[in-house]
Parts: structure tokens; C-alpha cells; sequence
């Protein structure tokens, strides 16, 4: 399984903010723009929450399994793929949404003398600080899954060939 590359997400994220923004200027002039919904913010603010909280118990589980603890429960290895799977997911698709929300806000801070437009910034602003917090916490747990590098595998494939 690769790992997430931050190069990767910040293009994401730039081109769906680019493409916010230019397809926010024409609807706009062909029309009402539609509003952020607040919704947006959250939905990502609660996945992050649950990204963070699988990372915390697996950290803890294997923290626990690795100081033989008795009564410690392991991390089956398909479990902890599939949270690495789903925070990998997360984080892209976070990338796409906060990139999209940030090129809707810069265009909507040209009107921030008007309150309704004001709000929609605000909103905007904040999906794309939970869509931050995703891309962090997907990280965190990706990190917390990582196979430990193990040096003496490698010495004892040289040693038998």
C-alpha cells in the first residue's frame, strides 16, 4: 500500500480551488451563487473525530500488545489496513471538498460588506479547516499503522542467499 503524498493532496486541493473559484465567478454572473451550507463543515469536522479516535485505539492497542500487557488485545493486520484505506480516502477526498470550498470563499471575500455572502465565507472557510483536519488526521493514523522498519529481515535474507 503507498503512502499519501502531500504533493499530491495540495494539487488537489489547488486544482479544485481554481476550479471553485472560476466556476463561482460564472455562476455568479449568470445567477445567485448557492450558499455553503454549514452542514459541509461538520460532516468533515466528524470524520476527523473518527479518523483521530481509530488512530488513538490502535496506538493504544499496539502500545499495549507491545509491553505485553496481560488482557492486551492485538491489532488484527485487516483492520488496521482498512483504516488505513479509509483515512487515505478520507484525506482525498477532504482535498477535493476544502479545495473546492476554498475557491468558492476567496471569491466570496470581494463581498464581505454583504452579511448573507459574509456567512457563506465563514462556512467556507471553516469546511476547509475541517477538510485540513482530515488530511492531518489521516496522516496520524497512516503513521500509527506503519510496519516498523526491521533491519534484521533484511540481514537474515542476505545471510540465506
Amino acid at each position: 500500500m503507498k503512502q499519501l503524498r502531500l504533493g499530491l493532496l495540495a494539487g488537489l486541493f489547488a486544482g479544485a480551488g481554481v476550479l471553485s473559484w472560476g466556476g463561482a465567478r460564472l455562476w455568479d454572473s449568470l445567477g445567485t451563487l448557492p450558499s455553503v451550507p454549514l452542514a459541509a463543515s461538520i460532516v468533515l469536522a466528524v470524520i476527523a473525530v473518527i479518523l483521530l479516535a481509530t488512530a488513538l485505539s490502535i496506538r493504544a492497542r499496539l502500545r499495549a500488545q507491545r509491553e505485553r500487557r496481560p488482557g492486551a488485545k492485538g491489532v488484527e493486520p485487516m483492520m488496521a489496513a482498512r483504516a488505513v484505506v479509509f483515512g487515505q480516502a478520507s484525506a482525498l477526498v477532504a482535498a477535493l471538498v476544502a479545495g473546492m470550498y476554498g475557491g468558492t470563499g476567496v471569491f466570496l471575500l470581494s463581498f464581505l460588506d454583504v452579511p448573507p455572502r459574509r456567512d457563506q465565507a465563514i462556512y467556507a472557510g471553516a469546511a476547509v479547516l475541517a477538510g485540513i483536519a482530515v488530511i492531518a488526521a489521516a496522516f496520524f493514523l497512516e503513521r500509527v499503522c506503519k510496519l516498523p522498519e526491521n533491519g534484521d529481515d533484511d540481514s537474515h535474507t542476505a545471510q540465506a542467499a
